[in-house]
């Protein structure tokens, strides 16, 4: 057990001492934290309650336990041990408890509703006005008008899906881990980049063995189905990684989610009905710009009729193609990616052995930084002194030219055994001032990218170049707010249909030869990508783009209707609703086996749930935003600092409607989203 004078979680360091920060440190932290809230709590006596006697001291209070929490958090999914994964558990377990008690204590309510309907109410700055709104929304949302036999249900129910998805997560990430291939030459492997053999290749070393390691990575699976020549590797591959956590596969039932999946959707259905919800999409758009569930199947059905004669031409032409030039008769699922890769190539003359040595990781994070500083006037330095959880991961600092520091940010950019895949960014550290002084924002942005060979450095893919922007833009969104109060300050308090907006906004930075020329560099010539080849990259944008929006409305259909029609008597249907929005769309069909729903950690294991159509929301103003710049100049100063002020600094103080025609001067259009993926003239 770990005394607090010891526990490096406890006290007010400015950033987690990674170096010290160990899995028994967590739950001593956090039971001393919780404990400290639920005294105050207790004690609150606020007869006339204001910033200072109730807003202050709680938000104090709040902070304190994320910052202690956010590594752990963090540790678990870029560590992941059965040490971190147990403290992660009962840390999470014990914060939900604490956070229904809350919810559902009448007297924090009422000093709550007693501020919003005080005196002092008109003297509060607007950030603490929206801080008490969002309290009182979340006060009725977390069940505080339940009776008691109800909150206790209530509660139970919360702490049950905190277990549940921790537990999905898990399935997840052991099945991932779980399944490899051991290959003694690279003949099965035939058709891949030189720098995807040579990954496979190290990591077959890192495991104490010779030959080749295909394995279930996202940069291993995303190379044998893009470029491997054998198509029964690709099938074998598609197999294990599409039956992921669940009753099919090479991983049978060992991790099967489907039960746990059946316990969270009745779980958050029966969580909504106390709330006085129809369904658990109904609850879940109480706090979202999207105002009913008719609003978002309408708008994702809207853009569905206007991909699907694109999409169609395009199964059309993969099909041809494939018959024609690879021999293939039956287009498979395995097939979409190598085939696509193919026709690419055919049809730009763009290959990604030309492509990808122009992105060495080094050079494509400095053209990040300094498109970021360009825009917004910053300077932004690594730093060495600070301690990380891993050799590879980096520290950077973000000032104003001359000035204050505006945020921070780790970034841990490679994939490795034992980090969870796919690429995130999370909070580390909120920004913060009161009368102990201001600390900036602090950001955690992970990516799962290819690692650097013996020889060789990390050579970025440009869907990696993509990502890397996307999670940056997400990190700006954070680590630039000048609100201080920490419930609406950066990314908290935004609607989460809008919170995709500047990341996808980012993302179409990668497309632009002007940008791309500036930074990609190859790694051993130092020779700038020829202004042709950035071209036909740009070209390539729309390329499958028709098929692209099937797939993402696809899992944004399933999701929303998974959690709109559920209920008890006929259980989630989720194969048999899989396979209904699948006849909605063209192309080959899933194979039986294949699982999506049981390693879909957004809606399981993350805060999507009925939210996944957030990504073609959000990328309705993300397009339009990008709009203004194509419109005004690519890098006018102006319009970057009218966005800042208006959308990154400024936290969740205004609807997320509001910030958009502040900075349009109009609501949003779809019309700049349907032209930038080809669907419009």
């Amino acid at each position: 057990m770990a005394q607090d004078a010891d526990n490096p979680l406890l006290g007010s360091s400015a950033l987690p001492a990674f170096g010290r920060i160990r899995p028994e440190h967590a739950q001593p932290a956090i039971d001393r934290l919780l404990a400290e809230g639920r005294a105050w709590v207790r004690e609150l006596d606020a007869p006339r309650p204001d910033r200072d006697s109730l807003l202050l001291p709680l938000e104090r209070i709040s902070t304190g336990i994320e910052d202690a929490f956010s590594p752990v958090r963090h540790l678990r999914a870029v560590c992941d041990s059965p040490e971190w994964r147990q403290e992660f558990e009962e840390c999470n377990r014990k914060i939900t408890q604490y956070s229904t008690e809350l919810a559902h204590d009448t007297g924090l309510y009422l000093a709550f509703k007693a501020l919003r309907e005080g005196d002092s109410w008109a003297s509060l700055e607007p950030a603490r006005q929206t801080e008490v709104e969002h309290m009182l929304r979340d006060f009725r949302l977390g069940g505080v008008a339940l009776n008691e036999k109800d909150k206790e249900m209530f509660a139970r129910k919360e702490s049950e899906l905190a277990q549940k998805a921790a537990i999905y997560a898990n399935n997840v990430a052991d099945s991932t881990q779980s399944w490899a291939l051991l290959l003694p030459d690279d003949a099965r492997i035939r058709g891949l980049l030189p720098s995807e053999r040579a990954m496979m290749a190290e990591d077959a070393r890192a495991h104490g063995a010779d030959g080749f390691r295909v394995s279930l990575q996202p940069p291993s699976v995303d190379a044998v189905l893009r470029h491997a020549e054998d198509r029964s590797l690709r099938e074998e591959l598609h197999r294990a990684y599409t039956t992921r956590a669940s009753d099919q596969g090479p991983d049978a039932e060992r991790h099967d989610n489907t039960q746990v999946m059946e316990d969270m959707l009745r779980l958050r259905y029966e969580r909504a009905r106390l709330l006085g919800f129809e369904s658990i999409a109904e609850c879940a758009l109480a706090p979202r710009m999207a105002e009913s569930p008719k609003e978002v199947l309408d708008f994702l059905h809207d853009l569905l009729a206007r991909g699907r004669a694109k999409a169609a031409q395009e199964w059309q032409e993969l099909a041809d193609f494939a018959r024609r030039e690879c021999g293939i008769n039956d287009l498979a699922r395995w097939d979409v990616g190598f085939v696509s890769e193919r026709l690419r190539r055919a049809r730009f003359d763009l290959r990604e052995e030309e492509l990808r040595p122009y992105f060495p990781a080094d050079a494509v994070l400095r053209g990040l930084l300094d498109l970021a500083s360009e825009l917004f006037d910053l300077e932004i330095a690594e730093r060495t002194d600070v301690e990380t959880w891993h050799r590879d991961v980096r520290f950077y600092e973000l000032r104003e030219r001359g000035g204050e520091v505006r945020g921070q940010f780790y970034l841990d950019p490679y994939a490795r055994a034992h980090k969870h895949g796919g690429a995130w960014m999370d909070i580390c550290r909120q920004r913060r001032i009161d009368g102990a002084g201001g600390r900036p924002a602090v950001a955690y942005l992970v990516c799962n990218g290819s690692p650097p060979t013996p020889g060789t450095p990390a050579l970025f893919s440009h869907a990696d170049v993509v990502t890397l922007f996307h999670e940056f833009g997400h990190g700006l969104h954070h680590m630039l707010t000048r609100i201080d109060c920490a419930r609406v300050s950066g990314t908290e308090g935004i609607e989460w249909d809008a919170v995709e907006w500047p990341s996808q906004w980012m993302e179409n930075w990668c497309w632009e030869p002007e940008i791309l020329t500036r930074f990609a560099r190859h790694h051993e010539t130092g020779a700038a990508l020829p202004a042709e080849l950035a071209r036909r990259l740009q070209e390539s944008r729309t390329f499958l783009s028709g098929i692209a929006l099937q797939r993402q409305l696809e899992f944004a259909l399933f999701d929303f209707r998974l959690h709109a029609e559920y209920r008890p008597g006929r259980g989630a249907r989720i194969a048999e609703l899989w396979r209904e929005i699948q006849a909605e769309t063209s192309g080959p069909a899933q194979p039986a086996h294949a699982r999506p729903a049981h390693a879909f950690l957004h809606i399981f294991a993350g805060d999507y749930q009925a939210g996944y159509y957030s990504y073609k929301w959000a990328e309705v103003l993300s397009a339009d935003t990008y709009a203004a710049f194509r419109e005004e100049g690519l890098l006018n100063r102006d319009v970057a600092r009218r966005f800042e002020r208006c959308v990154l600094s400024a936290g969740g103080v205004r609807p997320a409607r509001e910030m958009f025609e502040a900075f349009r001067g109009r609501p949003p259009c779809a019309d700049a989203l349907l032209r930038q993926d080809g669907l419009a003239a």
